[in-house]
């Protein structure tokens, strides 16, 4: 199945150039709002302590100071960190499958999957092994996630982590979207944030394609969720964008449409407040 899908990379130029973002300061204003309940507030430091871990998720429940309509839409840890974010209404999210290197036996990450949601955790993000990917073993891929799929169950949703920079092609990445797709996942996630390419524009349209060609084809709505890199403000702005461009409006929610990041809370609470 896997070998007759393929993606036509010509488009992506053409559509990114007419990408636009907010000018009126009202709606900019709105759209960055949004875009703090669209965070997966995120550390995943070899540093992490309780105690960095417990002010990360004071962050998340007040992000904007003074402003308790809003709260980020989950705190994402280390597996052996999700005890130290339970506590809040916050989904909890962790890092699997050998997360980031996807190089780790698959069993022993499943049995970690299933501590971490006996905890608590309501939200697996697993990596896909990328040597399956680039030998073109989609079979493989799709297994995997189904492996995970079956830990998860009804209890978390389950991200899948392409790391679409080391994927190379277009093709590529639209074939491992469909394999993690087909394989179970609730969301499909561009990058780790530890490769030396993180999510870019180009590679995430060509998943948001795959998104749509997959939810026409089964009638599942699949997830996206860039990450890596996402810094700015008009970053941030532009992925919405480009989801609504290419999906919808109706999936600028944080069910269907996730930001990963670290530091950019920070930035825009300090545009929304100064």
């Amino acid at each position: 199945m896997f070998e007759t899908l393929t993606y036509d990379e010509s488009t992506l130029a053409p559509r990114l150039r007419d990408l636009s973002i907010p000018q009126d300061p009202a709606t900019r204003r709105d759209w960055l709002r949004t875009a703090i309940t669209l965070i997966d507030l995120t550390t995943l430091n070899g540093y992490d302590t309780p105690d960095r871990v417990h002010t990360l998720v004071e962050k998340a429940q007040e992000p904007l100071p003074g402003d308790r309509s809003l709260t980020v839409a989950a705190i994402c840890v280390y597996p052996a960190r999700v005890p130290d974010a339970l506590g809040t209404p916050i989904p909890v999210a962790t890092v699997s499958a050998g997360f980031p290197s996807g190089q780790i036996p698959v069993e022993p990450q499943l049995e970690v999957a299933r501590q971490n949601i006996a905890q608590g955790a309501t939200e697996i993000d697993m990596v896909i092994n990328r040597t399956h990917a680039l030998l073109d073993r989609w079979q493989d891929v799709q297994d995997e996630v189904a492996a995970f799929r079956g830990v998860c169950g009804d209890s978390a949703h389950l991200k899948v982590i392409l790391e679409t920079g080391e994927l190379g092609t277009a093709q590529r990445v639209y074939r491992a979207a469909w394999a993690s797709m087909a394989g179970g996942a609730d969301f499909i996630k561009t990058s780790t944030g530890k490769a030396s390419e993180n999510a870019t524009l180009e590679k995430g349209l060509v998943m948001l394609d795959a998104i749509r060609d997959y939810q026409a084809h089964s009638g599942r709505a699949v997830g996206f969720k860039p990450a890596g890199g996402i810094r700015s403000a008009d970053d941030a702005l532009r992925w919405m964008a480009l989801v609504r461009d290419t999906l919808g409006p109706e999936w600028i929610t944080p069910a269907r449409f996730r930001i990963g990041a670290s530091s950019l809370l920070d930035v825009l609470v300090a545009e929304l407040t100064h």
